[in-house]
Formats: C-alpha cells, structure tokens, sequence
C-alpha cells in the first residue's frame, strides 16, 4: 500500500494506526522472507508512566550559573528552522507557540493540575544518586566489589543479535518477538573495512558481492559507518560512546540497469549526507535505479535505517587490540544499548506554518517489541541491558526519553483526539543527530573512532587524539572551543570533572599571562555561597573564553588536548560503575547519567535578585538540591501550569558584557 503526500496529511491518529498495522508504515519489507505480521502497537497515556515526563531530558533541568553555561542552544535553537531543513521547530523566541527555551524552564503542562506538572524534576537518579546505593545495599549488592574492567570487556551484542527473526536483508523480523525490529548488523561483520562499507563472509547477511575485497568478507550488507563530531553528550567524559550506521533500501544500492552496484550506491550515500548537511549543487532526485525518487530537502528517503550501538567506555580500546575491543575511540566491547531508527512515512515541514510540539498526546509505542512512533515519520527501535547485562527491549517509558531528542514538529491542524505525540529539539535534521555532523570526505566513512583516538602508551595519563578539531561552518571557530566558550563544561549538564578543573588550573594563571588565576568552584559551592558561586563562574566564563583564544585547548597538529576530552582510568571505571548501579536496579526511567553527588547546577545558588520559591511558596536554602520550580497556577490564563522561571541566559545582554544567549546555532560543520 503506497500512499501519496496528500493521503498522509488527512491522517489522524485512528486512521493511522490502521494504516501502520495494515501497510507495515507504507514501506514494504525487503527480501522474500515468509508473511509478516503487521506491526501493532498502542495508544498510551504517559500518565500510566513511572516518569511521566520523560521527553524532557534530565539535562534541561540544569542551572545556567547566572547565564554563564548555556548548554541550551546545543537543542533549543531557531538556526536549523531558519534554513528550512529537516522538521524542526524554532525554539529561541521565533515560534510563539514554542516560546524561547534558552530564557526560561517553560516546561509544559500535560494534563494540568491531573498529572503532576513538570516543572517538578523527575530525574531522581541524577538529583538523589545515593538512592541507588541504597537500594542496591537493601539487595546485598556491593559495587565496590564489582569488577569494572572485566564487565565492559564483555560482549552482550551477539546474544541479542542472534533473537532476531527474519531475513538480515529486512529492516522487519516480520515475527511477534521482543527482537523484531533489532537492527541487522552482526557484530560479527565489524568493524567496519576502510571504506565504512560493513562487509560480510556469510553470504545470509550480505546484499550484494563485492569481490574488491579478498579478506573472506565480500558481501556487502549495505550498512557503512559514520564517523562524526559529537556533542557534549554521549563523549568519553560522559562515560558513553557511539557507532552510528545507515543503510538505504535496495533500490539506491542498483545501477539505472537494476544492477547492485557500489559506485552508485556511494553516490546515493553521498547525496543524503550532502542534502542533511545543507551541500547540494542543484541535485534533485538520487541516481541509479533510485533516479524516480525526488530528493526532499532536509530529509532522508523513504526507507532510511540507523544502527547506533552506545558503548561503555574502554580507554584502552582504539581498534588496535581486538581481545579488548574490536571498536575504535574508547568504544567497550559491551554495549549499554542498541538503538536502531527507520524512516517509514514522509512528512513534510512546509505545510505546518507555526507548528507546535505535541507533548499531551498518548505515544504510540509497542509494549513488548521496544518500538516507538516518532510523531514526524520515524521508527525508533531500543534494547537496554537487563539486570544480568543482556539486552532487553525497552519499555514505552523508556522509549519516550528517545522520541525526546528524535521526532520534530506536528501540524496544528492534527491536534485533537486523534494527535500523535511528538516532542523533539530545534536542531536534529529529520530528527537525526550524528550524519549533519559527519566528517567530511573519507574521514566521515568509517568507524566513529572519536576524533582519532588512540590508547595511552608508556604509561601515559591519556591517549591521544589525531583528527584536526572541526570548525562550525555558521560560526567560524573550531566546534569543541564554540562549545567550551558557552557551556564552560565539559557536558550538556555543565558540569566540570576534577581532572579538567586539575588540568586548567595548571593551565590558566596570572604568571601564564591571563587576567587571573583559574577560580576554584568547589568551595564556593561547600561554602553554600551563592554570590561566590556567582563570581567564580563569571571568571571562569571569562577566562575559558582566553584560554581558548590563544588555542590552548589544541595540540599543535590542531587536535583537542586530551585532558579536557576523556577521563582518566580511574574516573572512567568509576563513572561506568555508577551506571551499572542504574542497570542492576533498572531505574532507567530516573535517569542514566549518575554522578559521585548532585553536581552544583542542580542545586540552589540564586542571588537575592534572581531568587524562585518551591512550588507551595517554600524558600529554597543556599546549596539545595532543585527539585521543582514554581508554575502559573492562574486558572484563566493560557499559561496555567506552565513553569515560568527565567534561566538567567539573559537574550538582551550583549557577548561583549558577558551575555550568552545564542539564537541561531546550527550544528552544521564546515
């Protein structure tokens, strides 16, 4: 069953339930596997859920520290929706049904005052670390005695791999198993070879022969790698690092004579990376037996899948040493999840006009196959590890906190009974991250190796990094210093672990040639001193911005310094300890980033002049952990429950006095 544009657009939730049931999304499977089931899912009501708000991350929660750390606009950005590209919504104050992300915590009510609002932070494992601790001593559980090392050394993929039913050519399994929609790539066929090309010796597993290649592995399974620059998320310092793969349906792999043809297909491949990353030269449509299909702009085709496996983190794991990994850029052997994504209808940005996120609506998820609806044209697929470390698929809760970065606008007109929930940032390409940020040319085409990684030698702290720091092509400056200069942290939760904090106070003094020595944060923070907290991080903003200047943060071959982009040995096992903490007790619906204790941006140090009660009119002490923030309880008014704290990125404040709102970011590389 095909379905034309138009036909999508008078789709309502109800009708489009019975069409993903009857028409497998209005793509059909490849291969000439037996019957398939149809894909059957629920509506559900996030109210039923253990986190009923987990489509905002535990990252938007955050204190700015007076404005001096937006790490907001790396989401909530007009820049992406400006250029017309993808399915984004402007999110920094040009779309009034949006509102600006970047000044205030306008966190939305869902079914206010019913359900409890979402101003009051829900993230308990990010805020109240120590309940983990105490939940597993309940257990008889000792992760002290856990032996890290040996864990992430472990494979849990291949396991997982081999439940999958079906044909490996088919982006459905086709049978009501738990692994159905699991991606088919074996761990077995990788890494992949230099081209990024995923190549097989099991002729089951492979599309095509590619006799170029004589190591045993000729098959081409169409998957190829994408190697990228990463966000301040999911980076060695985070404790969690990715591979992302894609694979196009069958029809971009053929030549115009419906012959398989690699030249073509890389030709394809290049097209969709150049038409994401905003690069096309006048192209419309793709090559090959693939001619028919009109290039969309912003978008993937039809059929689109993504791979993305997210690894522990191994700092002896460059590619080098397959006993410790086969994977490259600090990338464990063992996996914290698999996430797979496929484009399964179209959707179409410029027929919404002022589009709005629609966060009340119930998601459409299956309960027991861990798939999830987007909202915006996607399937999103995800395995968690169980409490043995097996991988499990994820519950409809869990599924939402992917849709929460993965989907996009929705059309106001489909608002009502039958509306499908999206959430969504304001910077993704068609709901993706990793492929507008790939490296370019043959850098971009092979294992994510995180900037060209390699182990530490003879006893060195830190490995290395080779790849030349990538410069942000709206901004000009190379993309980590962009990042340093505005978040001044090392994450998206702004927070700065004592390694960096010990490298750039060696780094950073008065006798150095700097305005003044690198402030101390903790005793601040000890001291519960808002205004000292207030003032050292306005020095530290200031200074971070020299210190980048001159090019500190870079080798002299251009490359990041190490120290501030992965942990050392010690902090990394501790680091994938504590989120082993999270998977023996399956809180994963409270959070997965676990920190030593709350970090200071989710504790209260507001001045007099900035202050904010509790919502019942509490006044919060210096040094408390922020659990919620006040909300408009005016019953007549269109913002009642809405939260309306200012975030104190200021967007009236100039960069030259310290300001730091930023409206126009575009992940975009040069």
């Amino acid at each position: 069953m095909a379905l034309q544009k138009n036909q999508w657009q008078l789709l309502g939730g109800a009708a489009l339930s019975a069409v993903l049931a009857g028409a497998l999304f209005g793509v059909q499977a490849q291969g000439s596997g037996p019957a398939r089931l149809p894909l059957r899912g629920d509506f559900i009501s996030r109210a039923t859920f253990p986190n009923q708000h987990a489509h905002i991350p535990a990252q938007c929660y955050a204190e700015t520290s007076f404005g001096t750390q937006n790490a907001c606009q790396y989401c909530h950005t007009n820049g992406v929706a400006q250029l017309d590209l993808g399915n984004n919504n402007p999110q920094a104050g040009d779309n009034p049904n949006i509102g600006n992300l970047q000044a205030e915590y306008a966190f939305g009510a869902y079914d206010y005052p019913r359900v409890q609002n979402p101003s009051v932070n829900p993230w308990d494992n990010v805020l109240h670390p120590e309940v983990l601790q105490q939940l597993l001593s309940a257990e008889g559980q000792r992760p002290a005695g856990w032996d890290m090392q040996a864990y992430i050394r472990q494979d849990n993929w291949r396991a997982a791999y081999a439940q999958r039913p079906g044909p490996a050519q088919d982006w459905d399994g086709g049978s009501d198993s738990p692994y159905r929609l699991f991606p088919s790539l074996s761990p077995d066929d990788l890494p992949a070879q230099a081209d990024g090309y995923v190549r097989s010796a099991a002729q089951t597993r492979g599309v095509f022969r590619d006799d170029q290649f004589h190591n045993g592995h000729s098959w081409v399974t169409g998957w190829r790698a994408i190697n990228f620059m990463p966000y301040g998320i999911f980076t060695p310092q985070t404790g969690s690092v990715s591979g992302v793969y894609i694979r196009l349906p069958q029809p971009f792999m053929k030549d115009a004579a419906g012959r398989f043809d690699l030249a073509t297909y890389s030709r394809n491949l290049d097209l969709v990376q150049r038409n994401v990353q905003d690069r096309l030269s006048g192209e419309t449509a793709y090559v090959g037996a693939a001619s028919g299909i009109q290039i969309v702009r912003g978008q993937y085709p039809l059929g689109t899948e993504f791979a993305h496996p997210l690894h522990y983190v191994d700092l002896q794991a460059d590619g080098s040493d397959k006993t410790i990994s086969p994977f490259p850029g600090t990338r464990a052997h063992r996996v914290k999840e698999i996430r797979w994504m496929y484009k399964s209808r179209e959707w179409h940005p410029d027929e919404f006009g002022l589009a709005i996120k629609e966060e009340s609506a119930p998601v459409y998820a299956s309960r027991s196959q861990g798939w999830i609806d987007n909202g915006v044209g996607w399937l999103l697929g995800g395995w968690i590890e169980d409490k043995t470390g097996n991988l499990r698929a994820q519950t409809p809760s869990e599924l939402t906190q992917c849709a929460a970065c993965h989907s996009g606008n929705v059309r106001q007109s489909d608002i009502g009974q039958n509306s499908t929930f999206t959430s969504g940032t304001g910077n993704t390409i068609d709901s993706t991250w990793a492929m507008p940020r790939q490296l370019s040319g043959a850098a971009g085409w092979h294992e994510m190796d995180y900037l060209g990684y390699k182990a530490p030698k003879n006893g060195a702290a830190f490995g290395t990094l080779s790849t030349p720091e990538p410069v942000n092509r709206g901004k000009n400056v190379g993309e980590y210093r962009y990042f340093l200069d505005h978040v001044v942290g090392v994450s998206l939760f702004g927070n700065m672990p004592a390694s960096v904090d010990h490298f750039l106070n060696a780094q950073i003094t008065e006798k150095g040639g700097y305005s003044a020595d690198w402030p101390a944060l903790d005793t601040e923070v000890k001291g519960k001193n808002p205004a000292g907290v207030k003032a050292a991080q306005q020095l530290r903003q200031k200074l971070m911005r020299e210190f980048t200047a001159r090019g500190a943060y870079l080798n002299p071959d251009g490359a990041v310094r190490s120290e501030l982009f992965v942990p050392t040995q010690p902090d990394a096992l501790e680091t994938a300890r504590r989120y082993r903490s999270v998977v023996a007790t399956q809180r994963y619906d409270f959070g997965k980033d676990i920190f030593p204790e709350t970090p200071f941006t989710y504790r209260y140090f507001r001045t007099p002049d900035t202050a904010f009660t509790h919502q019942n009119g509490q006044a919060y002490q210096p040094g408390e952990v922020i659990t919620d923030r006040p909300v408009d309880e005016t019953p007549r008014n269109l913002t009642y429950g809405l939260g309306l704290t200012p975030t104190l990125i200021d967007p009236e404040k100039p960069a030259t006095q310290g300001g730091n709102f930023v409206p126009d970011y575009v992940p975009l590389l040069k």
